[in-house]
């Protein structure tokens, strides 16, 4: 499946149901961004069950606001509606490739376990 334009209206729709998401934050004028694009189409070719979305951060300030975005191309992963990932700059495509692969096989009970045990830990220090 190739890359889907990702606009704020349907956003929230995408990530919650579909199991991987991996979103490529860009604008049309940053020079990285043009080189990763091709990259970022080319992989999500090879993972027909990834939605692999590109949000154009001039199109839609908020949402790249919302993920405190400050340098593009940055690319974040979700997985079962829970962001996973994130990291500025362009990714190599074995890597990129490789993180498609990791997310299929995250352990999401062990993320959720983890995300509560962090949310605990910070009640108690806020006590």
């Amino acid at each position: 499946m190739a890359s889907v334009e990702i606009r704020e209206p349907e956003f929230s729709n995408i990530i919650d149901n579909n199991s991987i998401v991996l979103l490529d934050f860009w604008a049309e004028w940053c020079g990285p961004c043009k080189a990763y694009g091709p990259v970022y189409e080319r992989v999500s070719e090879e993972f027909p069950d990834v939605i692999f979305g590109k949000i154009d951060t001039e199109a839609e300030p908020m949402l790249a606001q919302s993920f405190n975005i400050r340098s593009i191309p940055t690319t974040v992963a979700f997985k079962d509606g829970i962001g996973v990932f994130i990291q500025p700059g362009a990714l190599p495509e074995d890597a990129l490739r490789d993180l498609v692969t990791r997310l299929g096989e995250l352990d999401m009970d062990e993320v959720r376990a983890e995300i509560e045990t962090r949310s605990a830990t910070e009640n108690e220090e806020n006590e």
